[in-house]
């Protein structure tokens, strides 16, 4: 009998969400406070995933065209391919989307550092974040 594994993530149109792969937490740092003045998204917050792994999301409500634009700005000056591949597969989905749950060894992405406001899409994505980890925590109960 196999086993069902799945990841959870958690996706919309209007948070601008950044997924970054190989790079350390400094520059992870350097590239949200950039995009946060250049394009004045309130706040942000960064998850660990993995070793240099790191998941952005900010605060403030914007139209899936800014999203993207935000999303291209900071992989085009990054010159980050992991983000660049991430940008490619959300404007195929039309909405953006990062997992929430662990996956395979790797444990659940978790806060690591917070910025600025946190009471809009911050808040949301944390709510949501917590209900996804409690399911996926249940199922791994009963299976």
């Amino acid at each position: 009998m196999s086993c069902l594994k799945f990841i959870l993530g958690y996706s919309d149109e209007d948070t601008v969400k950044l997924d970054f792969d190989q790079l350390p937490f400094s520059k992870v740092r350097y590239w949200a406070s950039k995009a946060l003045k250049h394009f004045k998204l309130h706040g942000f917050i960064i998850l660990k995933s993995s070793k240099n792994c790191y998941h952005v999301v900010f605060d403030k409500t914007v139209s899936w065209a800014e999203n993207m634009s935000v999303v291209a700005w900071v992989a085009l000056l990054s010159h980050n391919k992991g983000l660049m591949k991430y940008l490619l597969m959300q404007c195929i989905k039309k909405c953006s989307t990062l997992g929430v749950s662990s996956k395979k060894e790797k444990p659940f992405p978790r806060v690591v550092y917070r910025f600025g406001n946190q009471s809009e899409n911050i808040k949301e994505f944390l709510k949501n974040r917590k209900l996804i980890t409690k399911i996926k925590t249940k199922y791994a109960e009963k299976a």
